[in-house]
């Protein structure tokens, strides 16, 4: 029997019910799963339908005995929002619908979502991806953060906005959207192979300083 977290069901603060929050790849949504989410939320009288940081769409206050038909009903993975793993990438909208976007913002981290979502790491890991140096996915907070400019994309690493936060550190720029890929590949091999368990990002930095990484990308 599969335990409750492993159901995707999330304790709530009553310590009677349970939220249930679906992967929405980089938030984007359609009206079809719009109304999907609504009937499931009305038929099973959830208490509140909150949009997530991470732009999942929780469904809160959900009773034991329903989750596993709220599954069948919704037809989504469950997002990965607890334990030692990657979380959903955040992006902003990007070049293809900002007036100022520089790069392919949702294209990157779709890739990256597909890639990474829910990867078991050493810690809790965090990734987005801002088309511009606004940088309204929040990058520069982020374990790992892609910022487009005119030339390319600048990488970010060991930001975190946790009990101690901290701003990133650049350590690449003019990646394409290929370099980008293969860059955060090598961020996270060295630190899957070095990380103690639970460290973030981050905390690694503090430990190893940015060489080790500076390195896996020459």
């Amino acid at each position: 029997m599969l335990k409750l977290g492993e159901k995707g069901a999330i304790p709530q603060r009553d310590g009677q019910t349970y939220a249930v929050a679906p992967h929405i790849p980089c938030g984007l949504i359609t009206p079809q799963l719009l109304r999907r989410l609504a009937d499931v939320a009305e038929k099973y009288e959830v208490q509140a339908v909150k949009i997530t940081g991470a732009t999942r769409v929780a469904l809160i206050g959900v009773k034991e005995a329903d989750i596993d038909a709220i599954w069948e009903e919704l037809k989504l993975d469950k997002g990965a929002a607890v334990g030692l793993c990657v979380r959903s990438i955040r992006t902003c909208p990007g070049n293809r619908y900002c007036k100022i976007g520089q790069q392919d913002a949702l294209g990157v981290g779709l890739k990256l979502d597909h890639i990474y979502h829910a990867r078991q790491l050493p810690g809790k890991f965090k990734m987005a991806v801002s088309g511009c140096h606004l940088s309204c996915a929040e990058s520069w907070v982020r374990d790992i953060g892609l910022i487009g400019r005119k030339e390319g994309w600048a990488l970010v690493i060991g930001g975190n906005v946790g009990a101690e936060p901290r701003i990133a550190q650049p350590v690449a720029e003019g990646l394409t959207d290929e370099g980008a890929l293969a860059a955060i590949e090598n961020v996270l091999a060295v630190y899957t192979r070095d990380a103690k368990k639970g460290e973030r990002l981050g905390k690694m930095i503090d430990r190893v300083g940015l060489e080790p990484f500076k390195e896996a990308l020459v």
